[in-house]
């Protein structure tokens, strides 16, 4: 295909019809769902994608059913180098398990970039197919494993240096939710070739690359506002890093 931009647009398109051709017209719910957070810094799977800046992250989600889609984007306010303009669709299997296809992209503002070439050695975009566990109220446990299949992935190489492929980055992440915060660990599952001069996406071996805890409260404001604070504790063992992470969101 010239352009995997038409392909995505299909995938998302094909979901939509297969989400409502399984709902009955009692089950069919329209939510439309806006809101925007505020983190001190802006840590993804145990990195720091923002460069050590604040960030703004605007969300959008229009969900029906099983089915949603949504937009999700994060601009560092010091650093405009540091962007990101997301798009996914999450089909819900059943109320505990859900399979998502996000679009990832990260333009900057030297406009230079083209959104719509999607061709596999010049796109900017990265495709990733995730599957998550989000538990029971008597079993708290959480799973995700999400792989990057499509896009500006990592590269693999031949032994004379030359580009081979994409590396399929690969993480996994288990969570616990506690009384008073959430535990979390998340795994590099792709083991790059250091001797070929490969790097990886999420680390460079296989190995711990995000551990950690989140507590969140609610604020009240007003009789009908509360403003919901989350604070983060975050390290990377792999990297040697630690992060203390505090947001908002409205």
């Amino acid at each position: 295909m010239r352009n995997k931009f038409y392909l995505v647009i299909s995938f998302v398109l094909l979901s939509i019809t297969m989400a409502f051709s399984q709902e009955t017209k009692k089950e069919s719910k329209d939510t439309l769902t806006i809101g925007a957070d505020l983190m001190s810094r802006y840590i993804f799977r145990g990195t720091d994608i923002g460069h050590g800046s604040p960030s703004i992250q605007p969300n959008l989600e229009y969900s029906r059913g099983k089915f949603a889609i949504g937009l999700w984007g994060a601009y560092s306010i010091n650093i405009t180098e540091s962007q990101e303009s997301d798009i996914y669709a999450t089909y819900n299997v059943t109320d505990a398990i859900s399979f998502t296809l996000t679009d990832y992209y990260f333009p900057t503002d030297d406009g230079n970039y083209k959104y719509f070439d999607y061709k596999k050695l010049s796109t900017g975009h990265l495709l990733e197919a995730n599957i998550s566990y989000s538990g029971t109220e008597k079993l708290p446990l959480t799973a995700m494993l999400a792989t990057n299949f499509y896009g500006s992935d990592a590269i693999r190489k031949f032994k004379d240096g030359t580009p081979k492929g994409i590396q399929y980055s690969t993480y996994a992440e288990l969570g616990y939710s506690l009384k008073w915060f959430d535990a979390f660990i998340g795994f590099n599952l792709t083991d790059p070739d250091e001797s070929l001069g490969e790097t990886g996406f999420y680390g460079d071996s296989f190995g711990v690359v995000n551990l950690g805890i989140t507590a969140t409260k609610n604020v009240k404001i007003t009789k009908y506002f509360d403003l919901p604070l989350t604070f983060s504790l975050i390290t990377n063992p792999q990297a040697q890093k630690i992060y203390f992470v505090f947001g908002l969101s409205i």
